[in-house]
């Protein structure tokens, strides 16, 4: 055994003896022991330091001298029942307080990353002023609403559901400046009614090298009611739910609760894309947290055998199985669906809306979001029921067109992300907030329009 290992095991039992003297009352046998625990913390350090393994010069004095003292605390009548039993009483104590700063870690960090940041505030502000002050915007808005491009499908159709503009013109802003053909995209950007005047004003005072924006207000929708979708009557009864935890919030609540995204009905509008769009027949869906790096024109063309989803896989990892989301001790779900399937990312996906209309998921959506009434299926999200929903419909794609976990892995390889079609900043470290993982934001910020004066005016000043 190394001396830097016996030194640490021997420290270790000495912090075990520290408590259990203490609470002895025998102050001056916790002041020896905690002296020399510092000396050996001390020489641990200094080893680290230089890089160079302990001498026996060095450890043998004080290995001998918490030799000593251990023997003294266990002539104390400290006998090793009393050691095991206080380390484990305060292992627990420790476990219990980790647990607790995990799940309010958990609880600010997805308050942080769902709370809009001033300078995002203040740049919606002025847009909507724009909106509602020049008619001619307005009138630009209805003739692109009118325009055919809008249904053509010999153009490559993009969707995405936000009510973050600045997030949204990156997404568009990213697609057209690596496109080999900007000009023949066409992207349907829905969001809601407090949001919809500053989309508007944005993208119809910026050019995407000619291709075509269309901006939609969810509140339009009168055919996404409670009689209609499920998903719109538990939203409302979520939300209620959460508004009543007010101030002091629970912490023994599902995390989830406490995340506005899963309590929103953009979030939901993926799974009534057809209905959205009847004309259309296919069209690549992204998150408003996504860059994308490479053309995507191509996943137009990728032969999905008849499936309704085009997606990467995220069982790689081991963990992302179908049993992680979603409750298999319900026999209605074990008896319908094998718990080692792998799950896949949304995100980024290509949907075959005519195989979508045949398979009718959206039904199959429905269903299950009706079964799981009294959430006992799953907690909250759009994984588990898409999971269930387009089961046996998911086409598996190559990994590099869609890279995860920029919004809360550090350690992601360079060269995955340069050989990515898309990346996502999945998770609370999203690019445009302070809390973002510095070496990835770059890769967001070179596709933010930095010379538009409201951007100077918000987010510069």
């Amino acid at each position: 055994m190394s001396f830097s290992r016996q030194l640490a095991e021997q420290m270790t039992l000495a912090k075990a003896y520290v408590i259990i003297a203490k609470e002895h009352n025998n102050l001056h046998l916790a002041w020896e022991l905690s002296k020399r625990i510092r000396s050996c913390q001390l020489l641990l350090s200094k080893a680290a330091m230089r890089a160079e393994p302990i001498t026996v010069e060095e450890a043998g004095p004080i290995i001998s001298g918490l030799s000593y003292l251990i023997f003294k605390a266990q002539d104390a009548h400290y006998d090793i029942a009393t050691t095991m039993m206080t380390m484990k009483s305060h292992i627990q104590a420790l476990e219990e307080r980790t647990n607790a700063a995990t799940v309010q870690s958990t609880f600010f960090g997805q308050l942080v990353a769902e709370v809009l940041p001033k300078s995002l505030h203040c740049l919606k502000v002025k847009l909507t002023n724009d909106w509602l002050k020049q008619l001619p915007l307005q009138n630009h808005a209805e003739e692109k609403r009118n325009s055919p491009r809008v249904v053509d499908n010999n153009l490559y159709h993009f969707c995405i559901f936000s009510d973050n503009v600045l997030a949204t013109s990156v997404v568009v802003n990213s697609t057209v400046c690596n496109a080999d053909h900007p000009k023949q995209l066409v992207f349907h950007i829905v969001t809601d009614g407090i949001s919809y005047g500053s989309m508007q004003a944005w993208f119809l005072t910026n050019d995407f090298k000619g291709a075509t924006v269309e901006v939609q207000n969810i509140e339009e929708f009168s055919w996404l009611n409670a009689s209609y979708a499920p998903v719109t009557k538990q939203i409302h009864d979520q939300n209620s739910r959460a508004s009543s935890f007010g101030g002091d919030q629970d912490m023994k609540v599902e995390p989830k609760l406490w995340n506005p995204k899963h309590l929103s009905l953009l979030n939901h509008l993926r799974f009534y894309i057809p209905e959205i769009y009847p004309l259309l027949e296919k069209i690549v869906f992204l998150d408003d947290d996504v860059i994308v790096q490479k053309d995507l024109t191509r996943l137009f063309s990728l032969d999905l055998h008849g499936n309704v989803n085009g997606a990467v896989e995220t069982c790689l990892e081991g963990f992302h199985r179908y049993y992680k989301y979603i409750n298999f001790s319900n026999p209605i779900i074990s008896s319908k669906f094998d718990p080692q399937a792998c799950g896949w990312a949304f995100g980024m996906n290509v949907f075959d809306l005519i195989a979508w209309r045949k398979e009718n998921v959206t039904a199959q959506y429905h269903y299950w979001q009706e079964q799981n009434a009294d959430q006992t299926l799953w907690k909250l999200g759009t994984l588990p029921p898409a999971l269930l929903a387009f089961y046996g419909l998911t086409e598996p794609l190559d990994r590099r067109w869609h890279v995860l976990g920029l919004g809360y892995d550090m350690n992601i390889d360079d060269r995955l992300i340069d050989s990515a079609a898309v990346i996502h900043f999945n998770g609370n470290m999203k690019p445009w907030l302070k809390l973002a993982i510095g070496r990835y934001k770059p890769l967001w910020e070179r596709y933010v329009n930095q010379s538009h004066p409201y951007y100077q005016d918000c987010v510069l000043s």
